[in-house]
C-alpha cells in the first residue's frame, strides 16, 4: 500500500510539473510551435523584401540626384541674356564689320 501511495504522489507530480510548463508557456503543442515558425518565417521573408525595395529605392535616388547635379551643372553654364557677347544686348555694329 505504501508503493501505491508513492506512485500516486510520484505522478501527481509529474502532472503538477506538466501543468506549470504548460501556464509558464515552456511546454507547448507541435502544431503551436510550427504555426508560430510559420509566421516568423513568413516575416523574415517580409523583411527581406522590404529591405531589398529599400535598396533599390536608395539607389534609384542616388541615381536621380547624380541626373540632377550634371543638369544643374549644365544649366548654370549656359550664358545668361545680356551678357556680353551674347545676344542682342551684346552685338556691336563694328565688331560685326
Amino acid at each position: 500500500m505504501d508503493g501505491l501511495i508513492a506512485i500516486q504522489g510520484g505522478a501527481a507530480g509529474i502532472l503538477a510539473a506538466a501543468v506549470m510548463l504548460v501556464l509558464t508557456g515552456r511546454l507547448v503543442p507541435l502544431s503551436v510551435l510550427r504555426d508560430v515558425q510559420h509566421q516568423r518565417d513568413t516575416w523574415q521573408e517580409a523583411h527581406r523584401e522590404s529591405e531589398a525595395a529599400r535598396a533599390e529605392e536608395r539607389a534609384q535616388t542616388r541615381e536621380l540626384l547624380e541626373v540632377a547635379r550634371v543638369a544643374d551643372h549644365v544649366l548654370t553654364s549656359l550664358p545668361r541674356p545680356g551678357e556680353v557677347g551674347h545676344g542682342v544686348a551684346g552685338a556691336d555694329a563694328d565688331a560685326a564689320r
